[in-house]
């Protein structure tokens, strides 16, 4: 029997997708955002009855003032929860340094609560004594969550959360910008576009990419028929 044919299937290489970045949820945060706050705008003043050109002018001043917001609201967040973070781990390497032994016993009983066996617990525990700094993430892992080393930039999810809003923003905004004067186009353009957005996020998450994109699509719709009808009413 040839081994090189039936392998176990555990042998196999297999691929994660990077989840510690930061990039991904601001992006599609970013790009969802966008969509939904210029469609409903838009919807809202084309439902008032304004001029095309005063539509165009509303949307962009949408786009631009909502990206920046998304931008420094993005950077402001991550860079606060990593302050945060940091904080706790000095915390946590002073108590490491000041009662090393506490410390052990904690993640003895730690891993003895997940099913480890009592004295392999406290073999691994008393071995991470000799060293420090693996001493600090595993019990930064345990205790708070989180990994010292892989905290998420803030610029990155900055950047991504304002280029993704941006580019939301436009899809709806398009139409007018290139010399329409009706709203239909525009909304059509945004329904395609949160379609699309939900189904490409759905990809990252191995769901059913219409559903994702069927899913949006609703949300999205059910916000621009609300500021329609209030832009209805108003401008009436």
């Amino acid at each position: 029997m040839d081994a090189g044919t039936n392998a176990p299937a555990a042998l196999e290489p297999h691929h994660h997708a990077d989840v510690s970045g930061g990039w991904l949820r601001p992006a599609v945060f970013g790009a969802m955002d966008g969509l939904v706050t210029n469609i409903a705008l838009i919807a809202g003043v084309g439902g008032g009855g304004v001029a095309p050109r005063t539509i165009a002018l509303t949307g962009t001043a949408g786009l631009v003032a909502g990206a920046i917001s998304m931008a420094l609201g993005e950077y402001t967040s991550v860079r606060t929860q990593n302050e945060q973070v940091a904080a706790e781990v000095a915390k946590e390497r002073a108590e490491l340094a000041r009662h090393p032994d506490a410390e052990a016993d904690e993640l003895t009983e730690a891993w003895t609560e997940r099913g480890l066996p009592p004295e392999l617990a406290r073999q691994l525990a008393d071995a991470l004594k000799d060293n420090p700094e693996l001493a600090l993430r595993i019990h930064t892992q345990e205790e708070l969550g989180v990994s010292p080393t892989e905290a998420p930039s803030p610029w990155v999810a900055a950047f991504s959360s304002f280029g993704c809003f941006a580019v939301g923003a436009v899809l709806p905004l398009l139409p007018y910008l290139l010399g329409g004067v009706q709203l239909w186009p525009a909304l059509a353009t945004g329904g395609a576009g949160l379609f699309v957005a939900g189904a490409l996020a759905a990809r990252f998450t191995g769901r059913r990419w219409w559903l994702g994109g069927t899913r949006q699509l609703l949300l999205g719709a059910a916000a621009a028929t609300a500021t329609y009808l209030i832009g209805l009413a108003i401008g009436a």
